[in-house]
């Protein structure tokens, strides 16, 4: 079977290793000149699925509006002149309550803790290497509210089996050393020994070049103009430059792009672009760093320990396709990791980076089959893409290939927003003359 995917970030590139391993005959379609290079190219480095959980949550719309006075606030929005910006904010809203977060922390836990299953699968029949550490996340708590909420977390996880250890202030530098000297500052926290940790772009890269040996045909720096279906099924992609290629299916994995590429055939795809930040420093005292990734619950943000450098990021911005680095958000990003290693790393030395995440209201991605034949969702990850990339990809392997998948993937489809529009009508147009238009085939 032909499978053409759009994107080749780490979901995109996790998807080809899954599809090639099947026997399929694999292009991966990318409009920027490299592997990794958008919102894989310098995210927070975690893979923990103990800690996947929803922005939408108890309490957020009231954080949200004491947050527009703080200087360091998490989350930040403003107007970018689309009605799609309200209504998602509103579905977001709407998914705010107790008993939506406890469901849709119920689907993404499985999917990220599944993925790193298969992480460690890949890693193994492999080789790969991408700086990784196995040695957990631990999650900061400043305040005894914060500490109240880590609880409820921990009865949700206690659920589900995920293995998990609430510390009070004394036991957080029997996990990470270099916290003892700022102890004082901390209530506690809320430990996932089985998250793991790694350079994403890393991966994606090295992946990616042994998929080119496994006859996986990478094409960069083209730009997909659209899908192309006749009687409701996917028959080929055409690019910008009027080329048509042929496909038995073809899956979405552009992030934020996907949903403009699945419009013209019927499908509302509820996936806005969040902003978030990152640095990258140099580890100027390795033993006043993390060993592994912690989490400041108060900020938002994530400081993970590859070999020699720290990699701090977090924050959430609802701005539409705001690409600027803030000088503000990187500040806050600096302040954090002072407050916490001051002398891990000097920020004086960081690399400052940006990039657009694919969120859904509910938190939870779109990783299913979709009412076109032949087209596949794998996009909406947000801040998890990283977590959910092997798992997400597996899933959609499985069902582009008839087979029905290792776990429960009913929360994960389209159709949990309801049915907005039937498919389009068969999109014929748009090919130009001389390159084999899809209707002749």
């Amino acid at each position: 079977m032909k499978v053409v995917i759009v994107g080749a970030g780490v979901i995109g590139v996790t998807t080809a290793h899954y599809l090639q391993a099947a026997g399929h005959q694999v292009t991966v379609l990318e409009k920027l000149p490299a592997a990794a290079e958008e919102t894989s190219f310098a995210n927070a480095g975690q893979v923990s699925p103990g800690y996947a959980a929803p922005w939408a949550a108890p309490g957020v719309p009231w954080k949200a509006i004491k947050w527009l006075a703080s200087r360091h606030a998490p989350l930040r929005i403003r107007p970018d002149g689309s009605w799609f910006q309200l209504a998602w904010m509103a579905r977001m809203l709407a998914n705010c309550s107790t008993g939506a977060f406890e469901r849709n922390k119920r689907r993404m836990v499985p999917l990220a803790e599944y993925s790193r299953d298969c992480l460690r699968e890949l890693r193994s029949e492999t080789g790969l290497h991408y700086e990784e550490r196995a040695l957990g996340t631990l999650q900061l708590l400043r305040t005894p509210k914060q500490m109240l909420a880590a609880e409820r977390d921990a009865a949700i996880l206690n659920h589900l089996g995920v293995p998990h250890e609430l510390l009070d202030t004394n036991e957080l530098a029997a996990v990470e050393p270099a916290l003892e000297r700022v102890a004082h500052k901390l209530v506690g926290g809320l430990h996932l020994p089985n998250d793991e940790t790694g350079d994403c772009k890393l991966f994606t890269e090295r992946l990616a070049a042994q998929l080119v040996q496994k006859g996986v045909q990478f094409r960069y720096g083209v730009t997909v103009e659209q899908l192309i279906t006749r009687q409701n099924q996917i028959r080929a992609v055409v690019l910008d430059d009027g080329e048509a290629i042929y496909a038995d299916s073809v899956v979405l994995a552009a992030g934020c792009a996907s949903r403009a590429l699945a419009a013209p055939l019927g499908l509302d795809l509820p996936v806005y672009p969040v902003k978030g930040y990152s640095l990258t420093i140099p580890l100027a005292d390795p033993d006043a760093a993390p060993r592994s990734t912690v989490l400041d619950e108060s900020y938002k943000i994530a400081l993970t320990r590859f070999d020699n450098r720290l990699r701090v990021g977090g924050m959430a911005e609802l701005v539409g396709y705001d690409r600027k680095l803030d000088p503000a958000r990187i500040d806050t990003l600096k302040m954090v990791t002072r407050d916490l290693f001051p002398d891990a790393a000097d920020p004086a030395q960081a690399s400052a980076w940006t990039g657009l995440r694919p969120m859904t209201p509910d938190g939870t991605p779109l990783v299913c089959a979709t009412d076109v034949r032949g087209v596949f969702l794998n996009t909406g990850h947000g801040t998890l893409g990283w977590t959910m990339a092997c798992g997400s990809a597996r899933v959609v392997a499985d069902l582009v290939d008839g087979r029905v998948p290792e776990i429960e993937t009913g929360g994960l489809s389209l159709d949990r927003y309801g049915r907005y529009s039937k498919p389009a009508a068969p999109n014929q147009a748009n090919a130009r003359p001389g390159h084999g238009h899809p209707a002749q085939a």
